[in-house]
């Protein structure tokens, strides 16, 4: 994969060559920042383990599977991640301003991942994972496709068996790049919407490579495939009008990414779409006040689709370490099928397909 600056002509000979598997515009990357984030003393597990079935004293616990999280980096010393290596050959900053995770959002998805107790409290769906893969893709100055693309196609060489985004593209922020340049309206947004198809175009090429990797098994630089999850984005607002649910975005829309959609509380028993979580998903999981790791130490809740896709990420590890054999090649496809063969809508208040997917995630 390579970044060059062209003119029309050289993009369209490079169209013509069939070496070239995918052309595109970098496009602006943003996190899909929480709806609410809030500082948390200790005082009871993360809500969202019993509501997919993670809590402590399971069969499974992630033990043997490897996670890539591609996010705003990690605070390597929370003690969420005791017992965990993370150093130069496993932490890679893709953005230049280094590793550290100054936004917190990283931090707080990798300890729903992964995390160890913290002061009694326990986090993280499978804690039981030692082997880890952090890619910092988003920093405090704009980050753009091309530090995603990086990432995810180093992850996949990595062999990590989960890959987890909780971030998106910014088509409306390139947009106003553009008319803020004073490009017309009509001509910004037809180049925002080129440069998304070309995207889109690579990320289906990405995702082709990790489907190979897991059809041919481990053979392959010691790689054998991933399932890729992603926050659909929490751009809808259902509370000011119900027809106001936006479609996911990318990368959760690209073929071969399971989008995740955000769970509130109704009861103990009783679940129900956010109000801000997008439409698309596959699968659904707890995104409401979410208690995790905060950078800098102790704990932290956040809302939103960022906060639900690390729980499937966690219940994908669960699968893997459940239906682990030797010499088995395909394991993403039977850790996917498992996924959404045992997701449940029953729980769901008013459950629609086509925004909350197969239901909520459930681990084994």
């Amino acid at each position: 994969m390579t970044v060059e600056r062209l003119d029309d002509r050289q993009r369209a000979e490079l169209k013509r060559d069939p070496s070239v598997v995918a052309l595109a515009r970098a496009m602006p990357l943003r996190l899909i920042a929480p709806t609410a984030r809030a500082e948390a003393a200790p005082g009871g597990d993360n809500w969202g383990l019993a509501a997919v079935g993670a809590t402590r004293g399971g069969q499974f616990d992630g033990a043997g599977v490897s996670v890539a999280v591609l996010d705003t980096g990690i605070d390597a010393g929370h003690e969420a991640f005791r017992g965990i290596v993370l150093g130069p050959d496993n932490v890679v900053d893709f953005t230049g301003e280094g590793s550290d995770d100054v936004d917190g959002h990283g931090t707080h998805c990798a300890g729903t991942i992964f995390g160890r107790p913290v002061e009694g409290a326990n986090i993280g769906v499978a804690p039981g994972i030692t082997r880890v893969f952090i890619g910092k893709v988003i920093g405090q100055r704009q980050s753009s496709s091309k530090m995603l693309f990086n990432a995810m196609d180093w992850a996949a060489s990595s062999g990590p068996q989960v890959i987890s985004m909780s971030l998106g593209f910014d088509f409306p922020g390139m947009v106003g790049s553009l008319t803020d340049d004073n490009w017309p309206i009509e001509l910004a947004t037809s180049h925002a919407l080129s440069a998304f198809r070309g995207n889109l175009d690579v990320f289906d090429a990405i995702m082709a490579k990790i489907d190979a990797l897991a059809r041919a098994g481990a053979g392959i630089a010691g790689a054998s495939g991933a399932i890729v999850v992603a926050a659909t984005g929490n751009e809808s607002r259902v509370d000011t009008d119900s027809k106001f649910r936006l479609a996911a975005s990318l990368p959760a829309a690209a073929r071969g990414i399971f989008a995740v959609g955000a769970l509130g509380r109704l009861s103990d028993d009783r679940l129900k779409l956010a109000n801000f979580s997008n439409g698309g998903a596959a699968l659904c999981a707890p995104g409401v006040d979410i208690l995790s790791a905060r950078a800098g130490g102790g704990l932290a809740t956040m809302s939103g689709t960022s906060m639900a896709t690390p729980h499937v990420a966690g219940i994908a590890a669960l699968w893997c370490q459940a239906l682990a054999r030797p010499g088995r090649i395909n394991l993403p496809q039977a850790v996917g099928a498992r996924l959404l063969a045992t997701a449940q809508t029953r729980v769901i208040e008013g459950y629609d397909a086509a925004a909350c997917g197969d239901g909520i995630a459930r681990g084994p």
